[in-house]
């Protein structure tokens, strides 16, 4: 019994310390305490009579209960503490991955000092946390921002505008990574600005393409995407590599049927104007279609005005160049004749021998036949004109002296019948005239020599040029001017006879004296042969007759073989024109009368 109490005196003056140091330190707990509880409790017992044993089995059990509760709060307690050590431990991790993170080496107010209790560092590092929290909060948006657009820009280039869920990667929230999201986003926007741009150069590009082919621009863009357009807000325009490929088709294609519908419209306007020169269309039918025409030789990066190559403007040629294609077979007899007539004017007045009427007749047949080609018959025709006029132009010279010898040739057949008019001196009106005539006449004819050699000069230097004969209507003017020689020499021959037979016939008389006032009998006058040029036979036209005598056709075909060449003898044989030009001299003075005196 003593010994139990005595452990139980024991415990008790323990369980008495604690519990007295207990109530000393809680003085709210009054007259409770535990000291005076257990008096209580002792004088219970004593009043009961409990047993000693019973006494310290209950003392016993509420010592036990007593150590479960300090046992429990002190698990309490270290299990408090361990969470604080915990969160201290997650606090400090924490602050080491968000200066991590945020790619802070170092940070001004994170305490040097780690000591003190658990929750002075603790209150310490709060602070802290949450600032880094809040600026890791701000370095996620700022972040979330930049990705944000770059993926939007990324979706505007590829064309899939569908923005996908995507997470910011917190582990590296640094700076540096927020500047290369930032320059990836400068770069992305300067590509898009570029794309942009090259948007809007091919939407113009396609603007004037559809202009000038007279399409529409908007149904044509809006094809491509329809974003393209609205012409308000720019930056709205999709800018995808999808985009770009069909723009830039659009305009490839567009530029094909600007160069097809170009070459189709200089195709048109050159038939156009061949047609026009080919029936000598009017300027005013012409103006009608200088719409056209103007590009007939403009490069097609230089036709810009709007509807320049419009369908309804080719159709338009079209028809035009049909409606003259018809209209050219009816015309094309008279544009042929036409020229026909002008290679004929050109011949006519060049003295050259044609047949007009086989040529019509063959220019017929042609275009009867449709074997030749409109234009290929005019072009040939053109060609003809062309050589004729050059072949006129060789001839002019000539032809000039030809006329000139014509002329004089003319002034000495009225010479000649002037000096047989026996009335020639009386004073008749307009007798003086004739009298100025005949002197200004004597000074031609004596010309004629030299001009008739200067022509048979000329004529053989321009034969032995060409190796062909140069006739005069169909008459070799060689020819001519030989038959000339020939008369002219007949005549001289018969004046000379004349002299002779005057001055025999006049012998006797010389001896008697004539008798005063009388009249000497007139000789016998010249032949009728006259030495004429080819116009005296001719009309009054000035056309020179081609009739030439027997003789003159002989000489022609002795002085022409059968390639046209004159004999080389006939040609190294000059007439010798200028004793020719003194025995007419002579004749002039010896044939004149002597004009009559008054008795």
């Amino acid at each position: 019994m003593s010994a139990v109490y005595f452990v139980g005196s024991n415990w008790f003056s323990c369980a008495g310390t604690t519990m007295a140091a207990t109530d000393a330190q809680n003085p709210l707990l009054g007259e409770n305490t535990c000291g005076s509880l257990l008096n209580k409790l002792q004088e219970i017992w004593d009043e009961v009579g409990e047993s000693d044993e019973e006494r310290d089995k209950m003392l016993l059990q509420i010592d036990q209960e007593c150590l479960d509760v300090y046992k429990r709060k002190v698990e309490q307690a270290a299990k408090s503490r361990a969470q604080l050590l915990q969160s201290l431990s997650d606090a400090k991790l924490e602050l080491s991955s968000l200066l991590s993170a945020l790619g802070e080496k170092s940070f001004d107010e994170i305490p040097e000092k780690t000591s003190g209790t658990i929750k002075e560092q603790l209150a310490a590092i709060a602070p802290i946390l949450e600032q880094l929290w809040k600026q890791k909060d701000e370095r996620v948006k700022e972040f979330s921002d930049v990705q944000t657009q770059i993926q939007k820009i990324c979706g505007e280039i590829t064309g899939d505008l569908s923005l996908g869920e995507f997470s910011v990667d917190e582990s590296d929230l640094s700076l540096g990574k927020l500047d290369e999201f930032q320059s990836q986003l400068q770069e992305l926007q300067k590509e898009k600005s570029e794309r942009l741009h090259k948007v809007l150069e091919l939407v113009s590009t396609v603007h004037d393409l559809c202009a000038v082919l007279g399409m529409d621009f908007f149904s044509t863009v809006t094809e491509v995407d329809p974003s393209l357009n609205d012409f308000d807000d720019v930056h709205s325009k999709s800018i995808s590599n999808g985009t770009l490929a069909r723009l830039a088709q659009t305009v490839l294609t567009l530029k094909e049927d600007k160069q097809q519908r170009l070459h189709k419209l200089q195709e048109l306007a050159s038939q156009l104007i061949d047609l026009w020169n080919l029936m000598d269309a009017p300027l005013e039918e012409r103006r009608l279609f200088d719409h056209v025409t103007c590009n007939i030789s403009t490069p097609v990066d230089e036709v810009t005005v709007p509807g320049a190559l419009a369908l309804d403007l080719i159709e338009q040629a079209e028809v035009e160049v049909e409606r003259l294609d018809q209209l050219k077979a009816s015309r094309m007899k008279e544009i042929a004749f036409k020229k026909q007539a002008e290679l004929e004017e050109i011949f006519a007045h060049a003295h050259i021998e044609i047949d007009p009427e086989a040529a019509r007749e063959k220019i017929m047949s042609l275009i009867d036949s449709g074997n030749i080609e409109p234009t290929e018959l005019l072009a040939d025709m053109d060609n003809q004109i062309a050589k004729a006029k050059e072949e006129a132009l060789s001839r002019k010279d000539i032809l000039d002296k030809v006329e000139k010898w014509m002329s004089a040739c003319e002034e000495e057949s009225w010479l000649e019948d002037y000096n047989r008019d026996d009335n020639r001196y009386n004073a008749s009106r307009g007798a003086h005239l004739n009298l100025k005539r005949a002197e200004k006449a004597r000074i031609l004819v004596n010309k004629i020599p030299a001009l008739v050699d200067t022509l048979v000069a000329k004529t053989r230097a321009w034969e032995e040029a060409r190796d062909i004969s140069f006739t005069y209507d169909g008459v070799p003017l060689l020819a001519m001017l030989d038959e000339y020689a020939m008369l002219r020499h007949e005549r001289e021959e018969e004046k000379r006879r004349m002299r002779e037979q005057k001055k025999y016939q006049e012998q006797p008389s010389t001896e008697t004296e004539p008798v005063f006032g009388s009249r000497p009998s007139p000789a016998r006058p010249i032949g009728n042969k006259k030495v004429v040029g080819p116009r005296a036979n001719g009309g009054g036209n000035g056309t020179p007759n081609r009739r030439l005598s027997l003789n003159a056709h002989q000489n022609g075909s002795r002085s022409s073989g059968k390639d046209g060449k004159r004999d080389s003898t006939r040609q190294s044989a000059p007439l010798n024109y200028a004793s020719m030009a003194k025995e007419d001299a002579a004749s002039h003075v010896s044939g004149a009368e002597t004009v009559p005196t008054s008795p």
